[in-house]
């Protein structure tokens, strides 16, 4: 690799002023140094100890990665990253569980979620099954019709249909009545999940979950595609001590599932460090040479041609797998992804394409009413702390995304309501250092809500219209303080400034190797001062492409997602030849069967007003 341009770093003593000056950018943000000067020299010493360049050095001490780390970062492998399954509170009793059912060939029915994880979580269980010669049932309930998790009519109805195991995935941890069903019924009940528990846990024959309480673990940050994977690892290890395989019964090919547990881990927006990484790297490998034949299919539909990305998995191939639980028939994604008949894979490919555009549309216009009320409420009183907003016209499959849109617009958490009559179903989405999800379970215990439950970043409920007025009040008083921090603090954390003549495929591959980025790990920022914006144009679902060009004259492409009637599409489109400070993250696009490197633009400055 020739010599790379070196990117135009400030010193580390400047970092608490404010990056290239920028205290407050189009969109309001600080923008920051990421690496603080306590990392500085760790940054020197992964550089020289391990032989990388500066830029590299400086991106892994900027994620936290220490000194003797950075081999196993650089290259994550399964077997260097996944500890002993047995470590699982649970395992051993779930792994005998299903080896004595493949033995016995007993009837599995497998319930899970109807995201993207539980799909992939569902598949998995299939395809090992199948593996073994032994089919099972897949039931994803209804998002509208049964909610999240199991119920009693559905445990019912798989037992009635001779289920003698029932295998949850993704969900369980909380389901305590229909779970109990079960026991009365005399079906044995496996729970492989990864949400918060309650010290309280269903009575069941084992429940796998790393963030049960009394899991000790340390893999709370799996998502259930990666536990349900350890959860075969350690199945099939089971029946190879009871001498199951053989020349003629051969063990499953179990890497060749990375590609579900890669596409679930990336969707579920789990940190990607420690085994995550390994998952996603590995099983980007597993998806490139496209053996899974839905998705496979899913790849045709949505025109994917390329190697896939984590960003493919995020943008491309998770909405669409949604789309299903969202607008349509919640069990398309797992059906799926579990099938190996092309012609009903490239049909359900289609279906899910077509449903994905069906959702846009639904999105589109549900937040443009969103924006404008949540604008009417800010006008009335700038520093509220949370929007709660909703509407009957509203589909409650699609209130989460609106939430996300509100919260990334408006910088501050939001509740996005679905109402039918007398009930509203909400999502909820919260910025750093506002815990939505404490929040909702503080209401519940208030007797604010008929039920809610969720994380620090998302969380969901269900409210009666009557209690709506002291839902806001309650929210307002108990997030008012952390939201207005959270909004002081806001900034955007840079790592390095270079000029467009910077950006070359040898950059490009040395940010890749500290790679795949995502929650944990993120992106790789850079800023590119004083660069003019040429030929900048409305494409698309409200996107803005433009070419940034520097003073001698080289130029990179560059798209702001979703930034028209933004400020940020605003600077863009109307800087009138004057130079603008760009910040951004790049990456790989093909276009007309060209592989190009282009700048996806996350904010801007105007270089006069920084001083």
């Amino acid at each position: 690799m020739g010599a790379l341009p070196k990117p135009l770093l400030v010193s580390s003593g400047e970092r608490q002023s404010a990056f290239l000056g920028v205290a407050r950018s189009v969109r309001g943000l600080r923008w920051r140094e990421r690496l603080d000067p306590a990392s500085s020299n760790l940054a020197t010493a992964i550089s020289q100890h391990h032989d990388l360049p500066e830029l590299l050095g400086r991106v892994l001490a900027a994620r936290g990665v220490r000194l003797d780390e950075v081999p196993v970062v650089l290259d994550p492998t399964i077997k260097a990253l996944m500890p002993d399954p047995s470590v699982l509170q649970d395992m051993d009793k779930a792994a005998a569980r299903l080896a004595d059912a493949i033995m016995s060939r007993e009837a599995i029915a497998v319930f899970g979620d109807y995201d993207v994880d539980g799909a992939c979580s569902s598949a998995l269980l299939y395809r090992f099954l199948a593996h073994h010669g032994l089919g099972c049932r897949i039931y994803i309930p209804d998002r509208l019709f049964e909610g999240y998790g199991p119920n009693p009519a559905a445990i019912e109805g798989l037992i009635k249909d001779g289920a003698k195991l029932i295998v949850t995935v993704d969900c369980g941890t909380a389901s305590f009545e229909p779970l109990a069903l079960a026991r009365r019924l005399g079906v044995d009940v496996v729970v492989i999940d990864h949400h918060q528990a309650d010290p309280a846990l269903p009575d069941v024959h084992a429940l796998v979950n790393p963030n049960r309480q009394d899991d000790l673990s340390g893999l709370g940050q799996l998502c259930a595609a990666g536990v349900t994977f350890m959860v075969l690892v350690a199945v099939a290890r089971e029946l190879r001590q009871r001498g199951y395989y053989s020349a003629a019964r051969p063990a499953p090919d179990l890497l060749a599932l990375l590609d579900l547990v890669a596409l679930a881990t990336v969707c579920d927006v789990v940190p990607l460090t420690g085994l995550n990484r390994a998952y996603v790297v590995k099983g980007l490998q597993v998806m490139r040479q496209r053996r899974n034949v839905g998705l496979k299919a899913l790849f045709d539909a949505a025109g994917l041609a390329q190697a896939p990305t984590p960003y493919h998995l995020g943008f491309v191939l998770g909405p669409r797998i949604n789309a299903g639980g969202r607008i349509g028939d919640a069990g398309l994604g797992a059906r799926l992804l579990s099938i190996d008949d092309e012609i009903e894979a490239a049909r359900i490919a289609q279906l899910l394409d077509k449903l994905n555009r069906e959702r846009k549309a639904i999105e589109s216009e549900m937040l443009e009413q969103a924006v404008a009320e949540a604008e009417r409420l800010l006008e009335a009183d700038p520093e509220l702390p949370i929007l709660v907003l909703g509407s009957e016209s509203w589909h409650k499959g699609v209130v989460g995304l609106v939430a996300s849109r509100l919260t990334e617009r408006f910088q501050r958490p939001s509740c996005v309501i679905s109402w039918e009559q007398d009930i509203g179903t909400a999502s909820l989405r919260s910025v750093a250092g506002v815990d939505i999800g404490a929040a909702v379970r503080a209401a519940m215990s208030k007797g604010h809500l008929i039920k809610g439950g969720g994380h620090a970043m998302a969380a969901g409920l269900t409210v009666e219209r009557k209690n709506i007025d002291v839902l806001r009040e309650f929210f307002r008083e108990a997030l008012g303080s952390a939201a207005a921090i959270a909004r002081s603090a806001a900034g955007l954390d840079i790592d390095g400034a270079m000029t467009s003549a910077g950006v070359t495929e040898e950059l490009l591959q040395l940010i890749e190797r500290a790679g795949p980025y995502g929650q944990g790990n993120p992106q790789p920022r850079f800023a590119f001062p004083a660069h003019r914006i040429k030929f900048a144009k409305v494409v698309g679902e409200r996107h803005i492409r433009c070419t940034l060009e520097a003073g001698d004259g080289s130029r990179l492409d560059a798209v702001a997602f979703r930034a028209a009637g933004q400020p940020l599409g605003e600077a863009l489109l109307s800087t009138g030849g004057l130079p603008l400070h760009v910040a951004g993250t790049l990456r790989r696009e093909t276009w007309g069967g060209r592989e190009r490197i282009e700048l996806t633009i996350e904010d801007a400055a105007d270089p006069r007003r920084q001083h």
